[in-house]
């Protein structure tokens, strides 16, 4: 658990450097851009936490909470369904906006009992001509 929240908040932080890095460019080149990351856990027993940031090109943020994929008995394909939802409404709500997704990164980070633990991480680059 503890590994997962220290996790969480370096990728916070490397999104908010990278934004305030792309901000700059954005001005100049009169496009400004977005990324949406989701962290969705898979510890066991519900433990975890899963959030959605949306960092915005004038560094703010927005912070959705997800749904765990394990629940006390297993993995929980209700709250996957949850997850895909509310992921899924972002993109369209950001699509109605004018945003155009861009580019979509994922990856894994499983360091101990051999997956049992660790998190998703799928992150969303959108951008808009402003």
């Amino acid at each position: 658990m503890k590994n997962t929240l220290i996790i969480s908040l370096a990728i916070a932080l490397l999104a908010i450097g990278f934004f305030s890095f792309t901000s700059k460019i954005s001005k100049a080149s009169g496009i400004e851009y977005m990324e949406v990351t989701t962290i969705e856990s898979i510890i066991p027993m519900g433990l975890g936490r899963s959030r959605m940031f949306t960092t915005n090109s004038n560094n703010s943020q927005d912070e959705v909470n997800l749904e765990n994929f394990y629940s006390g008995v297993g993995i929980n394909l209700g709250n996957i369904k949850q997850n895909d939802a509310a992921i899924l409404q972002k993109i369209n709500t950001l699509s109605s906006e004018g945003w155009e997704l861009m580019h979509v990164t994922a990856g894994v980070q499983s360091p101990t009992d051999a997956g049992k633990q660790g998190i998703y991480l799928t992150r969303y680059l959108f951008r808009r001509a402003n």
